[in-house]
């Protein structure tokens, strides 16, 4: 049992902070956290933590796809790498990532039309405390592009290699499905290559 839990949900403590989050999802709480203007986004940008893992992987599905895309950490250190595992687990799933480099919250320059993608319910009242108002920008939790809905998806670092697996295959998943949602982001970055 605990095997299977650590698989597919990292930890108990997992778990426990996703059904959690299907109780705010379920009660309307999560509302603030859903798209709300697709037509304004130019950009989507994956935060996290530390920008090593989930985020950091995120950005390569999107980069893959052709889309508009960074990532940033909540509280990281600029320049620092992925950990091997999640270099491994990013191997097996066919988009590398070893040459990603984390950037912190404050060396990041936001712009209009940023679409800042959350992994985690904590983590998206963080940013928008930290936005104070900004309305130029949208918060969104990634996990609700997944398919069921996923509202926490839960930190793999230090975790399972099993984990990891799952994990990026949830993030995969729900960076493709919006991004099949926002087609405006495939012409925008294929404008950028060209000029």
């Amino acid at each position: 049992m605990k095997a299977a839990i650590n698989r597919r949900f990292g930890t108990w403590r997992g778990l426990v902070r996703l059904l959690l989050a299907y109780g705010e999802l379920a009660t309307g709480r999560l509302r603030p956290f859903q798209l709300r203007q697709p037509q304004q986004v130019r950009r989507l940008v994956f935060v996290c933590l530390g920008n090593i893992c989930r985020s950091a992987y995120a950005e390569q599905v999107a980069r893959a796809e052709g889309l508009a895309c960074a990532s940033f950490g909540l509280s990281t250190t600029t320049g620092v790498g992925s950990p091997e595992e999640a270099v491994a687990a990013s191997g097996r799933a066919g988009l590398p990532m070893a040459a990603h480099r984390a950037c912190d919250w404050k060396d990041f320059e936001l712009q209009p039309g940023d679409l800042l993608l959350v992994m985690e319910v904590r983590q998206a009242h963080e940013l928008q405390r930290r936005l104070g108002g900004r309305s130029d920008v949208q918060v969104a939790l990634l996990g609700n592009w997944c398919s069921p809905p996923v509202p926490h998806l839960h930190d793999p670092f230090t975790l399972s290699p099993g984990y990891f697996d799952q994990c990026f295959v949830r993030v995969q998943q729900a960076v493709r499905r919006l991004g099949a949602e926002l087609p405006q982001l495939r012409s925008d970055a294929a404008q950028r290559v060209q000029g």
